[in-house]
């Protein structure tokens, strides 16, 4: 159930610049909140990283190529281990596999170390192949904006630096536009609510990922789906603000077809978010397993336009 907002917790906080390797070790991280120049990079490798062959909870691939049918997002938003998980249970099993790396920045095939290093341009993300048919990229977003806080620019929580800071990476220019709409909307109802840390709106950065020469490296194999594996540390840094992304009708794209439209729609009803929606600490609380959620006679999908 959706833990009261009464019952916000500080269980689990790490220091903005420490961060737990596969040993326990501490090592400083992500202090940087300046973005470094390509010149200033570093070089990286050109050895990818290497993953577990099938996700740890899914039992799906963690790799291409994926079924024809599926689409890929890639999004950050601090932390990305309590990321990649409040995705892998939006339910219906609309999410074929997810995956932690680091994105939009300039160093091929970081390590961990090299991005918290501040010297890639890389931020914590997780990339997400999902089933259009089963879950809409807008469910997906709405998880995204409403599980932690876009306005507080390069950090969340108690993590600061460049590698902590929220984005959205479009593939074509339908993904484009539903992240600026939905930004848009977003945004107003953050102030609208009187809510988040910064005082300049959302921060989230949109940008294509054809900027890069490959928008999203994997992250280390320990990394991948790390708050379901025996001894993971309960932390997730997130700050929900506890603000609902407006309906979608109300931001959906105007130059979008109706087959546009109704292929977006929302798959899960508002009775979902009600039951189900970020608040804080609630993914460090949560079971592994996908949620489970059937709809029930009478309710609302929230795709009417």
């Amino acid at each position: 159930l959706k833990p009261s907002a009464a019952r916000r917790s500080t269980l689990g906080f790490r220091s903005p610049l420490r961060s737990a390797t596969p040993r326990g070790l501490l090592v400083a991280m992500g202090g940087s909140e300046r973005m470094i120049d390509r010149a200033e990079a570093l070089k990286g490798r050109p050895e990818k990283m290497e993953v577990s062959e099938k996700h740890y909870v899914l039992g799906t691939p963690m790799e291409g190529p994926w079924p024809p049918a599926m689409k890929v997002l890639v999004l950050a938003s601090g932390c990305f281990w309590g990321s990649e998980k409040g995705v892998w249970r939006l339910p219906g099993g609309g999410i074929y596999s997810t995956a932690v790396g680091y994105a939009a920045g300039y160093t091929p095939n970081p390590t961990y170390q090299d991005v918290g290093s501040g010297r890639t341009g890389s931020t914590e993300a997780v990339q997400i192949v999902y089933d259009p048919s089963k879950i809409s990229a807008v469910d997906i977003l709405r998880w995204f904006w409403e599980s932690h806080d876009p306005t507080q620019g390069m950090g969340q929580g108690n993590d600061r630096g460049t590698m902590y800071r929220s984005g959205l990476y479009y593939f074509d220019e339908e993904q484009k536009q539903l992240f600026e709409a939905s930004k848009a909307a977003y945004e107003m109802a953050l102030r609208a609510a009187g809510r988040g840390r910064g005082r300049g709106g959302i921060t989230t950065e949109i940008l294509p990922a054809s900027d890069f020469e490959q928008v999203f490296y994997y992250a280390e194999d320990y990394h991948q789906q790390y708050l379901a594996k025996p001894g993971a540390r309960p932390y997730c840094s997130a700050q929900p603000q506890e603000v609902s992304l407006p309906p979608y009708e109300e931001w959906v794209p105007a130059d979008f077809t109706p087959e546009q439209k109704e292929f977006h729609a929302p798959k899960l009803p508002e009775e979902f978010w009600e039951e189900h929606g970020p608040t804080p600490h609630c993914v460090i609380r949560s079971p592994n397993a996908p949620i489970e959620w059937a709809s029930r006679p009478g309710q609302d999908d929230g795709s009417k336009l």
